[in-house]
Order: structure tokens, then C-alpha cells, then sequence
């Protein structure tokens, strides 16, 4: 039973409640008990906990029969796949200074894993690591990992950081437990396992919760699973479990980002009888007694996730669209080497938020470029450059319908395609006294006339990146002086990211080329670790005769204090644009434009992972290269330490003029 249906977001998995379990022999009951009981899933333990490899050998010379939980036949090969995540045995201790425990550790270990890979697991529950090091438990589970099929190994960790901030700061001698951060003990783990992309999170949620700083930090990670015991909840004025107002926030965003509940531990009160505490928020509970079987013990507190779950906001319209976009990687347009095709023309032209902002923008140009009392006898001369299949042409006539302004219009576009969809239009609109169609590219066409105004869409998700500049400079010729360009200026932003998703994509090509490439990404499983800051301005009209395109900018970052250390895999990019005066349009998140869909992020990568630490710096530097036939960015990182100069000489990734 799932913990319901949330219109628009159907494959989440984080609507799967599993629950953990103790050792049973009985693997059947042990499921059927479970899964009448409501959950979608356990975590339950492979192996005998009593086993000890070195008992074993010592009793029988090491030829008995593992102690697993019955053979692979006791349950269908279904129920193995879709209802057990295994749970290797809490006691292992791979990094242990006793070399018995140790050896039993790393035996044990394989042979778990080995059996679960058998019975054809989806994913096995890793015990948290042991003491300060765990050097030798990643490496057996990178071994593991090396001949692993597609079996996902969570490793445990404990959702806890101490807070510096609590006493005033901490105290340069104040060590070891005083200072708690559990990331840190999942970075070393993941990178001792050279960020393997089958070895995974499973977040044990406490009582007690770190800030919202630290916590963000989770959601670049690959975090699978979230395992909150039932001595976290609360008792609420009926009786029954809840959470508290983090917990519930918190649990929200992992429903969010497809991370699985799993609930642990005990009944930890007596509670009233009858139906569940949530039952006014969910009509679905079943019955006290199910099928002749006792009431599942955390079936209340499975019934207050559940509520958590179908309380949420359906899934708006825009993000339900972009579902299949997250955090998959697309390269950047060329779009002055190549033509785009229909079906881009047309994903772009639904984006109807873009097209209001730039009729909003030629409407207050016009208004601004003729007054009232001359509206009737003044033409103003609009160029559309790179035009497409018309909507931009659509919008500045509505807006000179809207102000009362008449227009004429010229429609520049390179695309012969694309020539063919306008003249096409312009006839069934019966624009032709209006509209005069170009074929030709905006740089290399003779204008008859200058423009009052001129309009254009070239932006990019990092603004210049599609070569906005480079158009509308050479464009620039056939504006009037006092002319005004739509956008008149545009920037671009940068910020610091986890992207343990994204790393791990770009990791699996084994090339230098795809870590030196700028990517265009819906971004979902990040953590935005600062607030962006602007890198690269562009006004226009400009004075070409003092410019040139060639950009550098050093950038200072500086995280909260209570974030705790972060892996920063690369950048976020984002870009702002002033489409004229208070117009404006962009997606860097702190002004976004609502409900704009023609834009994602583009994300720059760092070939190695940084490692930054409390209050110390990240410095980027960033540089817009131009040269004859291509236009490239570098960039590279000199604190906390220093990477190479990504694409140098846009070895890896560049765009065409």
C-alpha cells in the first residue's frame, strides 16, 4: 500500500514506506506481517546475528551452512526484488583494532552481499561506519562495488552536527566528539569508494535536528533513503505519534526529492484505542484487525507519514512538465552553427510567461517612443532578429495594438525552415502590409531602413552563452541612434553547488571532454550552497568602438558558518535580463520569473570534487573567451585549493560564431 497519490508526480518513489526489522527466520511470516501491515517494503537482516565466521570454522572446520534467512525459494523472486532491502549485520567492524573482529567483519561482509546479489536485491542497508577511520570498510566495499551488478548499497549514516554556534563559536582544543559533523564521515567513506555511483545514503534520523544550513547540504547528496525511528516522534494532544514542525518540513523535502521513508524501532507509547490519531486527515486506515493479524505496532505512526505525504501541494503545471528534464544533462544550443528544429520552435513558443514580459517591454517602448497626440501619424520601426516562427513578431503587434502605436515590422531570421513557417503565418494573420520577412543572417543583412526599436530572444541560460552579444553588436548597425534594444541588458550569475548526481553522469563518459563541458540542466538533487553572485554584464546598445566581448571575473564565496563542510562538484549558472526599464526576465532563483519554462540552469563542473570547510573561502575565476570563429568560457578554482584551468583554449566545449 503506498502512502498515496500526488497528481503529476506518479514514479516518485518516496511514496514507498518500508520498515526495519529484527533477525526472523521466517521470511514469509516476517513479509506477510509487514506488508498486511501497510508497508510497501522491509529492511530486514540477511544473516543469522549470532554468525561469526571464526565460530563457524573453529566448531566444523568451516563446512556448515551459512545461517541466511531460509533459501532464495521461501519467497518469489518478485518478493525478494520489490519487498526486501536486505540489512547486513549491525555488528560488523571492519576498521575494528581486534584483527578477529576485523577478519569476521570482511567475511561476513562479502558473503552478505554476495547472497543478497543472489537473490537479486535492489538495494542492501550498509551498518554506519565504526570509530574515527573508516579506510578499510570503504575498501572492501569498494571491491564490492567493483563486480557489483545493479544492486544499490546504502550506507548508514546518522542525520547529526554539532552546533559551533550554540556556545559562541567553538574552541580551537575542542575536538573529536565535541565537534560532530556525520558528512564528514560520509565524505571520507565516499571517497575512500571513488564516488561510485551504486553506493548511496540512508539518513538515520534522530530527535534532534541539525540547521536548515547543514540539512540542505543532504539534498546534493545521493541520499535514497530516510530511516526515522519512533523515538523521534511526538505525542500530539490526542495521544498519537507526530512530528515536529523541522521534522515535518523535513520529511516533506524528502518526499520531494524521491528519498524513501523508512520507519524503525518500537511502539514507544500506549495508544488510545480505536483508529488511528490521523484518521480525520485520512480516510483510507484499515481496520483494527487485518485479516485475523494484530494491528501493526508502527501502523500509526506509518498512517501520520502517509497523511504527510497527501497533505502536500499537487505538483504545479510547469513542474509536472519538467519531471522528465531533472538533473538530466543537455548540451548547450549552437544556434548560430545549427537550425533548430520544430519540435524546438514549438516546446519554446508554449512558454506564454515569456512572450507577456517581452509585449509588456515593446508596449512601454512605444508608449515611451511616441506620445499620445502623435500615435496616429507616427510608424515606428521594429526589427525582430532571429524571429524563429513568429512569436515575438506576435507579441510587439499586440502590443502596438494594445498602445494604439502603429508598427512595421521586419522579421530577420537565418533559419530557411523557419522562413517557410513565417511567410506562412503572415499570411494567415494578414500581416503582409505590416510585416516584411528577411531571409538572412542578422550579422550580414543590408537594412533599408534604421530601427526605433529591436527585439530579440538570443538568450542563454548563462545569458551570453548562446552569443547574444556577438548577434546584436553586429546588428547594432541598423539602430537608430537614440534606438532602444529589447533586452537592453542581461547578466549572467554563479554559485557553488553539490551535485552528486551530475558528477557521477559526467564521471561515467571516462573523458576529460565532458568535465570541461558547460551542461544545461533541469537542477533537482543539488545543494545551493551560497547565494549566486553576478559574473558577466552586457548592455546594448553599446559603444562598439570601446568594447570588447572578452570577460574575466574572480569570485569570492563564503558559506554559512552553521553549514558544516560541503562537497562543491561544480557551478550553477543562471541569468537576469532587463527587457526595458522595470521589465525584466530571467531564472537566477532570488528573482526568477514565475512559471517560465524556457530556461534551466546551465552547470559548470570541477573535474575533482572540492572539499570546503567552515569559514573557508571558495575562489572561482571565470573567463569569457572570443576568437575568430568561437566563443569559450574557462574556469577554474584557487581556494580552499587549486584545480586546473577547465577547457582551456575551448579544447572541450565552445560555441560557434
Amino acid at each position: 500500500m503506498t502512502l498515496g497519490e500526488r497528481q503529476g508526480d506518479e514514479k516518485n518513489d518516496s511514496k514507498y514506506c518500508g520498515v526495519e526489522t529484527e533477525f526472523n527466520d521466517d521470511m514469509p511470516l516476517l513479509l506477510s506481517l509487514n506488508i498486511h501491515g501497510g508497508f510497501d517494503f522491509v529492511v530486514a537482516p540477511l544473516m543469522d546475528p549470532a554468525y561469526r565466521p571464526s565460530l563457524l570454522v573453529s566448531s566444523n572446520g568451516g563446512s556448515g551452512v551459512l545461517p541466511f534467512v531460509g533459501s532464495d525459494l521461501v519467497l518469489s523472486p518478485s518478493q525478494w526484488s520489490s519487498h526486501v532491502v536486505g540489512k547486513i549485520s549491525s555488528w560488523l567492524d571492519l576498521d575494528s583494532e581486534d584483527e578477529m573482529v576485523r577478519r569476521d567483519s570482511e567475511i561476513t561482509l562479502k558473503q552478505e552481499i554476495a547472497w543478497a546479489s543472489h537473490l537479486s536485491l535492489q538495494a542492501c542497508l550498509l551498518p554506519a561506519p565504526k570509530g574515527v577511520t573508516c579506510a578499510n570498510y570503504a575498501r572492501c566495499v569498494n571491491q564490492i562495488l567493483q563486480n557489483l551488478s545493479n544492486m544499490q548499497l546504502w550506507l548508514r549514516i546518522p542525520l547529526e552536527k554539532s552546533d559551533d554556534d550554540d556556545d559562541g563559536g567553538r574552541s580551537p582544543n575542542s575536538m573529536g566528539e565535541e565537534h560532530r559533523d556525520s558528512w564528514e564521515m560520509w565524505n571520507s567513506f565516499r571517497t575512500l569508494s571513488e564516488h561510485h555511483s551504486q553506493l548511496s545514503v540512508a539518513l538515520d534520523v534522530l530527535s534532534s535536528l541539525p540547521s536548515v544550513n547543514s540539512l540542505a547540504r543532504w539534498f546534493g547528496e545521493p541520499v535514497r533513503a530516510a530511516i526515522i525511528n519512533s523515538n523521534s516522534f511526538l505525542t500530539n494532544a490526542r495521544g498519537y505519534p507526530c512530528l515536529s514542525k523541522r521534522h515535518q518540513n523535513l520529511v516533506t523535502q524528502f518526499f520531494n526529492h524521491s528519498i524513501q521513508i523508512v520507519l524503525s524501532g518500537q511502539q514507544m507509547r500506549n495508544l488510545p484505542t480505536g483508529t488511528s490519531g490521523s484518521n480525520s486527515h485520512n480516510n483510507n486506515n484499515q481496520s483494527e484487525v487485518i485479516e485475523g493479524m494484530q494491528r501493526h505496532p508502527l501502523r500509526s505512526y506509518l498512517d501520520y507519514i502517509a497523511y504527510l505525504y497527501q497533505k502536500m501541494d499537487p505538483l504545479p503545471e510547469q513542474e509536472r512538465f519538467e519531471l522528465g528534464y531533472r538533473d538530466y544533462l543537455q548540451s548547450p544550443l549552437q544556434p548560430l552553427m545549427d537550425n533548430l528544429e520544430a519540435q524546438t520552435y514549438e516546446t519554446f513558443e508554449k512558454d506564454t510567461t515569456k512572450y507577456i514580459q517581452y509585449q509588456r517591454a515593446v508596449a512601454k517602448a512605444l508608449v515611451d517612443r511616441v506620445p499620445d497626440e502623435q500615435a496616429s501619424t507616427i510608424t515606428t520601426v521594429l526589427m525582430v532578429v532571429g524571429a524563429g516562427r513568429g512569436p515575438l513578431v506576435r507579441a510587439s503587434l499586440q502590443a502596438a495594438e494594445e498602445t494604439g502605436r502603429k508598427l512595421k515590422v521586419y522579421a530577420v531570421e537565418k533559419n530557411p525552415n523557419a522562413i517557410v513557417t513565417l511567410h506562412s503565418l503572415v499570411k494567415i494573420e494578414g500581416w503582409e502590409k505590416i510585416v516584411t520577412i528577411v531571409s538572412s543572417d542578422m550579422r550580414c543583412w543590408d537594412a533599408p531602413e534604421k530601427a526605433d526599436i529591436l527585439v530579440s530572444e538570443l538568450l542563454g541560460s548563462f545569458g551570453d552563452n548562446e552569443l547574444s552579444p556577438e548577434c546584436l553588436d553586429g546588428a547594432q548597425r541598423f539602430l537608430k541612434e537614440d534606438g532602444i534594444s529589447i533586452p537592453s541588458s542581461y547578466t549572467s550569475f554563479f554559485q557553488p553547488v553539490t551535485a552528486s548526481r551530475l558528477y557521477n553522469d559526467i564521471k561515467s563518459h571516462k573523458d576529460l571532454l565532458h568535465f570541461e563541458t558547460a551542461y544545461v540542466v533541469k537542477l533537482h538533487r543539488v545543494a545551493r550552497l551560497t547565494s549566486p553572485q553576478p559574473v558577466f554584464t552586457f548592455n546594448h546598445p553599446e559603444d562598439l568602438t570601446k568594447k570588447s566581448n572578452h570577460r574575466y571575473k574572480k569570485l569570492r564565496f563564503e558559506m554559512p558558518t552553521d553549514t558544516g563542510s560541503a562537497l562543491v562538484h561544480g557551478f550553477a549558472g543562471y541569468f537576469d535580463s532587463v527587457l526595458y526599464k522595470d521589465v525584466h526576465l530571467g531564472i537566477e532563483p532570488s528573482t526568477a520569473t514565475p512559471n517560465m519554462f524556457s530556461w534551466f540552469p546551465i552547470f559548470f563542473p570541477l573535474r575533482t570534487p572540492m572539499c570546503v570547510q567552515p569559514g573557508v573561502p571558495i575562489e572561482v575565476h571565470i573567463w569569457r573567451c572570443c576568437g575568430t570563429s568561437k566563443v569559450w568560457y574557462e574556469w577554474g578554482v584557487t581556494s580552499p585549493s587549486s584545480s586546473p584551468i577547465h577547457n582551456c583554449n575551448g579544447r572541450s566545449y565552445w560555441v560557434g560564431l
